[in-house]
């Protein structure tokens, strides 16, 4: 066998071996507080919003506008308020919560800030544990919570939620009533945190 023999059946498994901890790199979920931008730049699905960290936007929305359900791609984050958010990682990243990493942030005209990251120790403002609500979907829903997903109702009505996705400081412009500004105020006002 030629010296160009050995080098060939050496170099594709020395190539392979390379480049996978490249394949898998390039699958990681990179959050930061930039990754988070005002709620009116996401893309709206009944009532809650959606992007993509990862520039697969298509495949988020295909999943968040299914009516059986599915797996969201990693990247894929979801938003009902701006201070709380779902963020998709990658695989086996945390199997009890279904690669999901829950976020509590502090959100202003500059911003985000994140307050707290985490799978099961993750609080909103409510005191209410992000994990306990969203392990309650049907798995087909993975762990997004809508009305008919087996989760528990919010404890704060529609209008609440909608005064609090139009009054996002984070956004340039705001189309907000002054009852949804004066009932946003009044939640960040008597929220516990």
């Amino acid at each position: 066998m030629s010296l160009n023999s050995h080098m060939t059946r050496l170099s594709l498994p020395l190539l392979l071996a390379l480049s996978i901890p490249q394949v898998m790199a390039a699958a990681t979920v990179d959050v930061t507080e930039k990754s988070f931008r005002c709620l009116q730049e996401m893309t709206p699905v009944r009532g809650f919003f959606v992007d993509s960290l990862n520039g697969n936007l298509d495949a988020t929305l295909a999943v968040a506008k299914s009516t059986s359900g599915g797996v969201y791609p990693p990247g894929s984050v979801v938003q009902l308020v701006p201070t709380e958010v779902m963020v998709k990682r990658e695989p086996g990243f945390s199997p009890v919560t279904r690669d999901w990493e829950f976020f509590e942030l502090d959100v202003d005209a500059n911003g985000s800030k994140i307050r707290k990251r985490g799978f099961m120790e993750v609080n909103n403002r409510f005191k209410k544990n992000c994990f306990a609500c969203h392990a309650a979907a049907k798995p087909e829903w993975d762990m997004i919570c809508e009305d008919s997903h087996g989760c528990e109702k919010l404890p704060i009505p529609q209008h609440v939620i909608t005064a609090l996705q139009k009054t996002d400081p984070r956004c340039k412009v705001s189309d907000a009533s002054t009852f949804q500004k004066f009932t946003s105020w009044m939640v960040r006002k008597l929220s516990p945190n």
